[in-house]
């Protein structure tokens, strides 16, 4: 199935996508967007291009567990956005996926405007890689 991840920020939202076997998660884009309602529109146009089955959404919880602000309007947002496109969309706890994206990044020795555009692509495609390995642990 092919599945697709949305890091969604109120500026930045982060895109990524796995292939239909489920194993590879690649970065698609970041969309630069405050209105919700063009993201979401942008949003279905790539779940379109991609043919995707699904769409997983960051979910920002405190390290307590317990749900913020942040939460509120991510859950909000995957209510428009699964109204939008007719697709489930599958809540995953995000704690920490921007300290492991910004951690690769140095890995990589990506810096600057380059690295701003790119670290939110890399937190949908670890929140996708996460939900892969939670379904793929599911199965067996």
């Amino acid at each position: 199935m092919v599945i697709l991840s949305v890091d969604y920020g109120d500026v930045r939202t982060g895109i990524a996508v796995c292939d239909k076997s489920e194993f590879l998660a690649s970065p698609v884009c970041v969309i630069t967007e405050r209105d919700s309602d063009k993201l979401c529109a942008r949003i279905c146009e790539i779940i379109a291009r991609y043919k995707a089955e699904q769409i997983v959404m960051g979910l920002p919880k405190n390290m307590d567990g317990s749900e913020g602000f942040r939460a509120v309007a991510c859950r909000e947002f995957a209510q428009k956005l699964e109204n939008a496109s007719s697709l489930e969309v599958v809540m995953r706890d995000e704690r920490l996926t921007t300290v492991s994206a910004h951690n690769f990044l140095n890995m990589t020795n990506t810096r600057g405007a380059k690295r701003k555009q790119t670290v939110d692509a890399v937190a949908a495609v670890i929140i996708l890689e996460d939900y892969l390995a939670y379904r793929k642990n599911k199965a067996q």
